[in-house]
């Protein structure tokens, strides 16, 4: 996280769902002032908001990052609407997301509670991807985390391997993945319609005479 916020500046940063210590991800955010938002009451958020109707001005946030919150969320789709709205031009937003596939999706699914606790789906990559396009977003490339088994026991062979480099040499085993992208706004120039001016018409290669001709009176 700190890396994929070393390049964003700005006024506000805004981090939407709580996911561990509230300063986990806020103090590697390089903006001016920073805020916690989430739904839930008494999980350490500076103000509670819906999710589908953000209490937040439109076009006022330089960053927004969505710990896990599209997977947690009712309607993901909603909810990457109002980060939209509220992003300004050239805003970044950073999502972290678990992959459906491998350990940690099968452990998803055969959990009664889902895994981790509260997750109502998982997100693939690809999908992600498809969503932003469609709202005109600029995608950075993936980044994968979380090198370890679902399985508390044999946790420590996953920081082992996060800690000995061997995180890279293992893709397969990542749980999560992280995804940076940019809000791109084109701005529409009008254009001013030009009117075409008449065209005379040629007959034989010759101007065509008007339909006007002079009369000339003749005196007896």
């Amino acid at each position: 996280m700190r890396r994929a916020l070393d390049t964003v500046f700005g006024e506000q940063f805004l981090q939407i769902g709580v996911w561990g210590p509230p300063e986990a991800f806020l103090r590697h955010a390089r903006t001016q002032r920073r805020a916690l938002v989430d739904w839930r009451v008494d999980v350490g958020a500076d103000f509670i908001t819906e999710l589908g109707r953000l209490a937040i001005a439109s076009d006022s946030v330089d960053a927004v990052l969505l710990p896990h919150t599209l997977e947690l969320t009712d309607s993901p789709h909603a909810l990457l609407r109002e980060v939209d709205r509220i992003l300004r031009a050239d805003g970044h937003l950073v999502t972290l997301s678990f992959k459906p596939g491998g350990l940690w999706g099968l452990r998803h699914v055969l959990s009664p509670r889902g895994y981790p606790p509260g997750k109502r789906r998982m997100i693939g990559e690809r999908r992600l991807r498809d969503w932003l396009e469609l709202l005109s977003y600029d995608i950075g490339p993936r980044r994968r985390y979380c090198h370890s088994l679902p399985l508390t026991k044999l946790r420590r062979f996953g920081r082992l391997a996060e800690d000995s480099g061997l995180a890279r040499w293992l893709p397969a085993m990542s749980a999560g993945f992280l995804l940076k992208a940019r809000k791109c706004v084109y701005p529409l120039t009008p254009v001013r319609r030009v009117r075409a001016q008449p065209r005379l018409r040629a007959v034989g290669g010759l101007v065509e005479p008007s339909t006007r001709t002079s009369q000339t009176r003749l005196r007896p």
